[in-house]
Formats: C-alpha cells, sequence, structure tokens
C-alpha cells in the first residue's frame, strides 16, 4: 500500500488545498494573524499521517497519527474564528463538513490501527 492510497491522506490534502486557496486571497493582516495559524495546522495534518504512515513501529506510527487528530481539531478552531471574523462565510459549511468527515475517518484509522497493533502484541 502507498500512502497516497489512504483516504484519510488525500481528504487531509484536499482540505489543505482549500484552506490555502481562501487564505491566500485574505488581506495581510488576516494572513499573518490567523491564515498562517490555519494553513500550518491544517497543512500538519497530512505532514503527519505522512510521518506515521512511513514509521516502522505502530507505537511510533500511532503517535503521528495523533498528532494529525490535533492538528486537525486546531485547524477547526481557526475555521470558527475566520467565520466568527468574517473571513469566510458560504464555504464554512462545506469545510466544516470535511473538517468533520476527516475527524471520523481519522478516529476510525487509529482505533482500527489500535486493533491491529494489539492484536501484533498478542501474538
Amino acid at each position: 500500500m502507498k500512502l497516497e492510497d489512504l483516504e484519510i491522506y488525500r481528504l487531509a490534502m484536499e482540505l489543505g488545498e482549500l484552506v490555502w486557496k481562501i487564505v491566500v486571497k485574505w488581506d495581510y493582516f488576516a494572513k499573518e494573524t490567523i491564515g498562517k495559524q490555519w494553513v500550518k495546522a491544517i497543512d500538519s495534518v497530512a505532514a503527519n499521517i505522512s510521518e506515521g504512515f512511513g514509521r516502522n513501529s505502530f507505537k511510533d506510527s500511532r503517535s503521528f497519527y495523533y498528532i494529525a487528530r490535533g492538528s486537525l481539531y486546531e485547524s477547526k478552531t481557526f475555521l470558527d474564528k475566520s467565520k466568527n471574523r468574517q473571513l469566510v462565510s458560504e464555504e464554512y459549511q462545506d469545510l466544516l463538513n470535511r473538517h468533520n468527515q476527516l475527524g471520523i475517518k481519522l478516529n476510525n484509522f487509529i482505533s482500527k490501527h489500535t486493533e491491529l497493533m494489539n492484536s501484533k502484541i498478542k501474538q
């Protein structure tokens, strides 16, 4: 299996590109405050999934998947701040749905990964 075969990776990459396309249009102040942090947080999701996928141990991999999940929650905070400060409007619901969908899939992936890890330890 390749990294690109992971649905959570593809969804994280897509969401990162969507956020980038929004933030790049903002004025300087918005980009420098919320924008940079939002882009870094959402890009960290895919980056940590990648790093976890490339690790040799289940525990190492799982640690990076947890970090990816934390970054996704951080990204959701910046999405909400962007809405509250009128930086996003009509695209908010789509982005929120994508965050939620990725969160569910990432949680399921971590659970399956943990089950597999535990079954290997018991053997």
